[in-house]
């Protein structure tokens, strides 16, 4: 049995889940979601709780009962509590803000950056600490969303400068002058 997918997935208060044939609904507090699950894997709820359940032990099935169990319970943590990832920006004259719902970082390109986050993710910038936080009701798209952001300007291992996760730790190199 799948360690993950044999975990029943408990529905809080204020949460309302919809199976019908494929299609999980999942709505509460914070917006909805809804996923359509593989044809070999079902789920149904039982007794206030998710189950989801497989045809055979063969190892794709295997597979796709820990990933489809995992979907669902991130979905309902999403539209209970919400998912959030915190960026640091780090370098002299690096600044982010946001203008509407726009976000323009200036991270020492001949250029402003122009982003606008995708449907369903808001981005909260912190100008005097240069921070930025992600925040959503999917995790996927929180998490896409930030990588995004990221990779616009990486964490460089010599002098730190870059976008960073918060709590992300950047190995430094030594210059040159270590060599000689």
């Amino acid at each position: 049995m799948s360690r993950v997918g044999k975990k029943p997935i408990p529905i809080p208060d204020k949460t309302k889940v919809d199976i019908t044939n494929q299609d999980v609904n999942i709505s509460g507090p914070l917006g909805s979601l809804s996923i359509t699950m593989h044809p070999d894997v079902s789920a149904v709820v039982e007794n206030n709780e998710i189950q989801v359940k497989r045809p055979s032990d063969q190892k794709r099935h295997r597979a796709l009962h820990g990933l489809t169990r995992a979907l669902i319970n991130n979905m309902i943590v999403g539209v209970t509590e919400g998912f959030k990832r915190e960026l640091k920006i780090i370098g002299v004259g690096y600044r982010a803000e946001m203008r509407g719902s726009t976000l323009i970082l200036n991270l020492g390109y001949s250029h402003p950056i122009v982003l606008m986050p995708p449907e369903g993710v808001s981005i909260e910038v912190i100008p005097k600490e240069n921070r930025m936080i992600v925040s959503g009701i999917d995790k996927q798209m929180v998490g896409q969303c930030a990588a995004k952001i990221r990779s616009l300007r990486k964490p460089e291992p010599y002098k730190g400068k870059g976008i960073r996760y918060a709590g992300e730790y950047v190995r430094s190199k030594v210059g040159k002058k270590a060599g000689a």
